[in-house]
């Protein structure tokens, strides 16, 4: 139900952009967000944003990253620069959200992302 894409071979200092199309059949969401995890580490929130627009970012990317959202075709968008090697992991776009059989929470499937020193 959530298509991500956008990942790929980059040098350090390099950018990329990822996308997560959310399916027409998921709505009312709430947060969309971004996490990563990279070999042999926990999962961590990358940057989050809800409905109304705020955001909340992790430390380590700060000023390097945007995450932005388009409502009206379900898309959540992370723009990545001055990208460096410890961004190097698996991306997954996450939502919640309420619908009428409740609470939810969907994940993508994931995109690899490698920074090159």
């Amino acid at each position: 139900q959530l298509q991500a894409s956008g990942g790929g071979l980059v040098q350090a200092g390099g950018s990329l952009r990822l996308s997560c199309a959310a399916s027409g059949s998921i709505f009312n969401i709430n947060s969309m967000a971004w996490y990563r995890q990279a070999p042999g580490k926990q999962r961590e929130l990358v940057a989050a944003i809800t409905s109304g627009g705020s955001t909340n970012y992790a430390d380590s990317v700060k000023g390097r990253f945007t995450i932005s959202r388009d409502n009206a075709k379900n898309t959540v968008y992370l723009q990545m620069n001055s990208l460096k090697p410890e961004d190097t992991a698996v991306y997954y776009c996450n939502v919640e959200g309420v619908m009428y059989f409740g609470k939810y929470n969907y994940w993508g499937q994931g995109t690899q992302v490698t920074v090159s020193s």
